[in-house]
């Protein structure tokens, strides 16, 4: 065939199109949305540490030798963090590794105590899993070596108390005489000091905000947009001035403490999108083209397989408040119910799934989560495809069956790490403790609420459980319809669902628990957007009920 016939063909061809049509369906390269999506990350949030105490003496006329006047170092900055709506990815804290809070400012002269730290905020996407990995708490450590000191600055005696008395006794200075935890007053030397001119190392001080933080290890599942930050971590306390240490015997002291250092917190951060409805299907279904049709998104399409790698979301509008209200039986009936109607709902589009996903092969469990939160899932089959509709929509419910329990035997692991020994003592799981964000964290601290208790801290915690993914609302969305051959495998796909609902075959995830009350079919041509017009009212019944 010559170049002038094929130009022939491919002119004919498109103008046979009708390109405003097929604009938005089938859309030019760039036109496609290319933006970065992060949905786990590992990160380390740092409060503030404390500003150091300042060593000043007040000078006057006629005043030789003044009395200490240093002001204390200043709080460091908490770490806070909310979820609001908006942000869709983890990508921004990805990419930064550690945050930390800003530090407080040294004291100053006239008693002139330093300010606090400036505070971190972190915000993340509306679910978002946070999950504690370690800790260090630098206060915790010295608390520790107080215990195993038996006190700051005092004598310790011989540990064997059977032992004869020679006189002698042996004086721990480690925790008196520590030139990390001390300040000197500029130009002097070290050596000009004794361990004998200087007082008892003060013990650790801790924020009055210490009490308001989330039990350890902490567990967040952030599922709804929060009002007010949530404090993480609180800043450590600045260092005290050398008015602090004045004595009859020492006037004058010439040294002051160092502020603490702040808490450091290694998080695992997990983003579930939480929307509406979910898409779930193989490779090249046409869940994207379906999501375009449906919505305005943005997502790319293309005629091969793993097209989506990341999960969009967009945004189907029901009354967008520019015409007269909705009329729907929808909207009538959330008024008789005394209730706003729905004006809109979000649907993600989840990469596709191939065998074996729930064992980590393609995509597999990465994308696998963001199934949990879905209100609704439609599987979209395709009904061009060599495959069978019913086999295809088995395979898909299988691997969706098989996540399930995963996560089920992962709850119940997690259960039995929980369960105290013979002493009562539970090992650290930086995964087990939670709270969830609308909580008012003072009734934790004084064991107050209705929520799961803890034996080993006497407090209680609320317990987050998600409905099993068998039992939510489904339907199904037989995509390329218009393909010529498709209306039996569309016919035996309804059988089959007929017979799901009226119980005489076991629900395709094979729970006793399977959702089969209204389970639809609906037949569509992307593409060209035809049928597509009733799914919205469908899926809004689903979501109502």
């Amino acid at each position: 065939m010559s170049s002038l016939q094929l130009a022939a063909i491919s002119s004919a061809a498109t103008a046979s199109v009708d390109v405003n049509k097929y604009d938005h369906l089938d859309p030019s390269p760039p036109d496609y949305s290319s933006q970065p999506f992060t949905d786990s990350c590992t990160i380390t949030l740092a409060s503030g540490a404390g500003g150091h105490g300042c060593i000043s003496f007040l000078r006057e006329k006629y005043i030789a030798q003044g009395p200490p006047n240093g002001g204390d170092g200043g709080t460091g900055g908490n770490v806070y963090i909310q979820a609001i709506r908006g942000e869709t990815s983890l990508h921004k804290l990805a990419r930064r590794g550690v945050l930390k809070a800003e530090r407080g400012r040294n004291g100053q002269g006239r008693l002139r105590g330093g300010s606090r730290g400036e505070d971190l905020l972190v915000q993340v996407p509306v679910g978002t899993v946070v999950r504690e990995i370690s800790r260090y708490d630098p206060l915790a450590e010295e608390e520790a070596q107080d215990r195993r000191n038996k006190g700051y600055g005092r004598d310790l005696e011989d540990d064997d108390p059977d032992a004869e008395d020679d006189g002698r006794s042996v004086t721990d200075q480690t925790r008196k005489w520590r030139r990390d935890r001390w300040l000197l007053y500029p130009g002097t030397l070290p050596k000009s000091f004794t361990s004998a001119d200087f007082p008892a190392l003060p013990r650790p001080r801790r924020s009055n905000l210490v009490a308001t933080e989330p039990p350890a290890p902490i567990r967040l599942d952030l599922s709804e947009a929060m009002d007010r930050p949530l404090l993480l971590a609180a800043g450590a306390m600045g260092g005290l001035g050398n008015p602090h240490f004045v004595t009859k015997s020492i006037p004058r002291p010439k040294y002051a403490t160092k502020g603490e250092e702040g808490t450091r917190i290694e998080f695992q951060f997990e983003l579930k999108l939480l929307a509406d409805v979910g898409l779930v299907g193989l490779p090249n279904a046409g869940k994207s083209t379906l999501l375009r049709a449906l919505t305005r998104s943005r997502t790319r399409v293309g005629d091969w397989a793993f097209t989506t790698l990341a999960p969009n979301v967009g945004t189907v509008v029901l009354d967008n408040h520019a015409r007269r209200p909705s009329t729907s039986l929808q909207s009538q009936r959330a008024r008789q119910e005394g209730r706003e109607p729905r004006t809109n709902f979000t649907i993600a589009d989840i990469p596709g799934l191939i065998q074996d996903a729930h064992l980590d092969k393609g995509l597999g469990l990465g994308f696998l989560r963001h199934i949990e939160r879905a209100s609704v899932l439609a599987f979209v089959v395709d009904l061009s495809a060599e495959e069978d509709a019913v086999a295809a929509l088995k395979g898909l419910w299988k691997e969706v069956g098989e996540y399930e329990k995963l996560r089920e035997q992962e709850t119940n692991a997690a259960t039995q790490r929980a369960q105290p020994d013979e002493d009562g003592m539970v090992a650290f799981q930086p995964f087990e403790s939670s709270i969830s964000p609308g909580m008012d964290p003072e009734p934790l601290m004084k064991g107050e609420g209705d929520n799961v208790l803890d034996p080993v801290a006497g407090r209680k915690l609320p317990q987050l459980s998600l409905p099993p993914i068998s039992s939510k609302p489904w339907l199904v969305v037989a995509t390329k319809a218009d393909v010529e051959g498709t209306q039996e495998k569309f016919r035996d796909l309804q059988k089959y669902l007929r017979q799901v609902q009226e119980g005489e075959v076991e629900h395709p995830s094979g729970k006793e628990n399977g959702w089969k009350k209204q389970v639809a079919a609906v037949p569509v041509s992307a593409i060209n957007k035809a049928g597509v017009q009733g799914i919205p009212e469908l899926i809004v019944t689903l979501l109502n009920d």
